[in-house]
C-alpha cells in the first residue's frame, strides 16, 4: 500500500509539473542551459515579466556577471514552485527578485498573502543557498493597476519590514525613481498598456540596483 501511494504521489508530481503554465517557458531555460552553459555564480534575475522583459540586462551591469531567468507573468508562488530549476542549479552569487504585482493584481491576493508567499519562497532559498545575499525589487506602481496600490505599499511595507530582520537580505525601493514631480509615475517609462516598462523605466532602476549588487 505504501509503494502504491508513493507512486501515486509521484504521478501526481509530474503530472502538476507538466501542466504548470510556466513548464514550456522552464523547459527552455533548461534547453538553452545545455546548449550554451551559463557564467558560473553569476548574479541571479528572476521573477516576473518586469525582468523578464528587461532587454540587454547585462549591458545594464557591465561590471558584472548577470543571468535572467524571469518568466511569464510570474508569481511568487510560481517562483517557488520553480525555484529548484530556476534558482538552486545556476549556484548564484546573489539572487535578485522582482514578484508579487501579479500576485495582487491578478491574483487578487492581500497584502497578507502577498506577504506570506515571499516569506514562504526567501525562506525556502535561504535554506537550500544559506550564504546567499538576497536582494528584492519592491512592487512598482503601475498605472493600469493603480487600484491595487494601497495593496502594493502595504505588501511592500511588510517584505521590507521582514527583509531588515535578515542577514544579506536587501530591500531596494525602485518606486521613488519612477516619479515625475507631481509624484505620479512618469507615463514615458511604460509601454502602452500602462504596465510593462520601456527601456527608460529599465535606466532608472539599474542606478538604484548597482549600489546592492555584489
Amino acid at each position: 500500500m505504501l509503494k502504491i501511494t508513493l507512486l501515486a504521489t509521484l504521478l501526481f508530481s509530474l503530472v502538476w509539473s507538466q501542466a504548470h503554465r510556466f513548464e514550456a517557458e522552464i523547459q527552455a531555460f533548461e534547453k538553452q542551459d545545455k546548449q550554451s552553459p551559463p557564467p558560473a555564480q553569476p548574479i541571479l534575475f528572476t521573477g516576473s515579466s518586469s525582468v523578464r522583459l528587461w532587454p540587454n540586462l547585462q549591458q545594464y551591469f557591465p561590471d558584472k556577471v548577470v543571468l535572467n531567468r524571469g518568466f511569464g507573468g510570474s508569481e511568487l508562488s510560481d517562483v517557488r514552485f520553480f525555484a529548484d530549476r530556476v534558482i538552486l542549479p545556476y549556484k548564484p552569487k546573489q539572487i535578485v527578485l522582482y514578484a508579487g504585482e501579479n500576485d495582487i493584481a491578478t491574483g487578487k491576493l492581500s497584502a497578507q498573502q502577498t506577504y506570506d508567499n515571499f516569506v514562504d519562497l526567501f525562506q525556502y532559498v535561504r535554506q537550500k543557498l544559506p550564504n546567499v545575499p538576497f536582494v528584492y525589487i519592491a512592487i512598482k506602481l503601475s498605472p493600469s493597476r493603480r487600484q491595487y496600490w494601497p495593496v502594493v505599499n502595504e505588501a511592500n511595507k511588510l517584505i521590507s519590514q521582514f527583509l531588515a530582520k535578515q542577514s544579506d537580505a536587501t530591500f531596494v525601493d525602485i518606486r521613488p525613481s519612477m516619479l515625475g514631480s507631481n509624484k505620479q509615475p512618469l507615463p514615458a517609462l511604460f509601454k502602452s498598456d500602462s504596465l510593462h516598462m520601456t527601456d527608460a523605466g529599465y535606466q532608472r532602476w539599474a542606478p538604484v540596483l548597482q549600489p546592492y549588487l555584489k
